[in-house]
């Protein structure tokens, strides 16, 4: 039996994952309290609630192990790691690339502005679309109650009892995308989509041709193209900047109906980032915040700050990361749409179980899945691990770059750390696979 100090605990751990998120837009000035009260109270004895709590646990054992290698740490560590986050600073500087304009956009509330557009009735009433076990979106009506992505619907119905649930209708989406993706192509023919609702243009090239264009033609503002098309979305939601982190950032700024531009000046882009939450960085999640949290850091300044001890606390792939966050550098490439989204490789096993064998055998994927990628002359951004464990049960882990790699060390850099995190989450039992990919 459970005594209430542990129940507390308990409910504690799981309130620090799904608590409101009152940063998100529509969702500002809520009620946090009763919010959250309603939220545990729906979730308690579900398997929801215990995935969610197992979760968080994962989470709290890589932070403890974190903080004692952090106790662990010499002031003369610290120093020499200190010289080695200079040196890598002025390397990245010398990269810097503020030539392009990258547009970011995000149709806001996408799948339920489809079904708003299709049954208008739905306008003016709270409406989500998914299911009973989990949501894809809302609108801000439902908004307003707390209800966001992400959340089983039964714990929606709680917050709104009133909220209408709409089935998801993907052929639906995607049409309406295909129209919308002909008129990022009129802007950007390699225009970058990164789902049904969002994509990465690169605006320079037009914009140099429109300096030709009469007047008249050359004011027209993009958003109406696309508000004509589909005027009851939010579709000027662009984050315009000199690189595609920055640019997605920018685009979230003035939700839930503007547009955002970051001057292509270092000084600019610093001031931007100086405040901002790392959590608004694509690439940190939940979790990486909660790890950063817990060293002080929340703002993409602290991050440059405690950059020598974050390389030493964290993978090379995690800290360089973090290091072009804190100096607001990021992507300016934008791939062909048309290139191949993807290559895999992977291996099916009787039972793997020992760290090393393990790390040995993803070396080896990430060499042949290199030789591959030669081959055909390709890069790639993000860095997938799937595994297979003894039970059948799939799980793939992936992390996406600011930059492209090929290489069998860059494949694996990123390979070994998904493998790592995956290990240390089982500990102290081993993690036992029949399968590896990437």
């Amino acid at each position: 039996m459970m005594d209430n100090g542990a129940t507390s605990t308990k409910e504690e751990r799981f309130l620090s994952r799904m608590a409101l998120n009152d940063n998100k837009a529509g969702m500002e000035g809520l009620d946090r309290d009763k919010i959250n009260k309603i939220i545990m109270e729906s979730s308690k004895g579900s398997k929801f609630y215990e995935n969610e709590l197992k979760r968080e646990q994962q989470v709290n054992r890589r932070i403890e192990k974190m903080m004692l290698q952090k106790a662990q740490i010499t002031e003369q560590q610290l120093k020499k790691a200190q010289v080695q986050v200079e040196k890598t600073a002025s390397v990245l500087e010398m990269s810097r690339d503020l030539s392009r304009v990258i547009v970011h956009v995000d149709m806001d509330a996408f799948y339920a502005a489809v079904e708003m557009r299709d049954c208008p009735e739905l306008k003016d009433k709270p409406m989500a679309v998914g299911s009973m076990s989990m949501l894809s979106t809302s609108n801000y009506h439902a908004r307003k109650y707390g209800v966001r992505a992400a959340m089983p619907g039964f714990i929606a119905k709680k917050l709104c009892p009133n909220l209408v649930i709409v089935s998801t209708n993907f052929d639906k989406y995607r049409a309406v995308s295909d129209e919308i993706r002909e008129i990022f192509a009129d802007y950007d023919p390699h225009f970058q989509p990164m789902s049904l609702d969002e994509a990465y243009l690169d605006f320079t090239d037009h914009l140099e041709q429109r300096q030709s264009w009469p007047e008249s033609s050359r004011t027209h503002r993009y958003p109406i193209c696309l508000q004509i098309l589909f005027p009851i979305t939010h579709f000027n939601l662009l984050g315009i900047a000199p690189n595609t982190m920055l640019a997605k950032v920018c685009s979230d700024k003035n939700k839930p109906n503007g547009q955002y531009r970051l001057p292509s000046t270092r000084e600019a882009v610093m001031d931007f980032i100086e405040n901002l939450p790392v959590r608004k960085v694509c690439g940190i999640g939940k979790v990486s915040e909660k790890m950063l949290n817990a060293l002080s850091i929340s703002t993409c300044s602290h991050l440059g700050q405690q950059m020598a001890l974050l390389s030493l606390l964290f993978s090379e792939t995690s800290w360089h990361h973090f290091m072009e966050v804190s100096l607001g550098l990021g992507s300016t490439f934008i791939p062909r749409h048309e290139e191949r989204k993807s290559m895999s490789t992977e291996r099916t096993f009787r039972e793997l179980s020992k760290a090393e064998e393990q790390f040995s055998l993803c070396r080896e994927l990430c060499e042949d899945l290199a030789e591959d990628m030669k081959k055909e002359d390709l890069k790639a951004k993000t860095v997938t691990l799937k595994l297979k464990n003894v039970n059948f049960e799939v799980k793939t882990r992936a992390l996406t770059l600011p930059y492209a790699v090929a290489t069998v060390d860059e494949i694996f850099a990123v390979a070994k750390d998904l493998l790592k995190t995956e290990i240390e989450n089982e500990s102290p039992q081993p993690l036992r696979l029949r399968l590896m990919g990437n």
